[in-house]
């Protein structure tokens, strides 16, 4: 909705073709490795794809993800060794992804998560616990706190249904561009 409004070319994460997807909500310990590694390969492939030559003319980018997702998720999906691992390859291709102008979170409390997870009708996601959404959003949290070099801007929607009400997407939509944000993270109660 942001990049039709803006005209701003749209990045979308490409998840539905991965193969162990559904696999891992089945069974997270066995699928965890394969799937991070895997995830971490197609967002490394697509943001060096969408994003690795410039635009000339200057047209804004918006995706619904940035590659530390991939590094914020392996942290509670795999086992130790795995991680170290993983950490390693994460490290070297991470040096090659752009920086945000500014990177935008939609904080939302994980009931409504679980609500709207319920509402998209994925079967595969069934399989998803509260307390996993909580860790992951902990994660997220934990990496913004750590991140002094680049704007990060946390909005929480609790009390936003920007999907379904103009009035609450155009509030959303002012402060996202209409802010100055500081380098850090920044937040903000709509």
């Amino acid at each position: 909705m942001l990049a039709r409004d803006t005209g701003s070319r749209l990045v979308l994460e490409t998840f539905s073709n991965n193969p162990f997807l559904a696999k891992f909500y089945e069974d997270p310990e066995r699928y965890a490795f394969q799937l991070e590694l895997s995830f971490l390969s197609e967002r490394y492939h697509q943001i060096k794809n969408e994003l690795g030559h410039p635009d000339l003319f200057g047209q804004s980018v918006i995706s619904d993800y940035f590659l530390a997702k991939s590094f914020i998720f392996s942290k509670y999906n795999l086992k130790d060794d795995e991680m170290k691992l993983f950490e390693k390859l994460f490290s070297i291709i991470n040096l090659q992804a752009p920086i945000p102008d500014l990177y935008v979170y939609l904080h939302a409390p994980v009931d409504k998560l679980l609500e709207n997870i319920k509402l998209r009708g994925r079967n595969y996601e069934k399989y998803i616990q509260d307390d996993y959404l909580k860790e992951v959003q902990d994660g997220y949290f934990g990496f913004f706190k750590s991140q002094q070099k680049m704007k990060i801007l946390v909005i929480d929607t609790s009390n936003l249904d920007f999907v379904n009400k103009k009035h609450d997407f155009e509030e959303l939509k002012r402060n996202i561009f209409g802010g100055s944000f500081s380098m850090g993270m920044n937040m903000l109660i709509l």
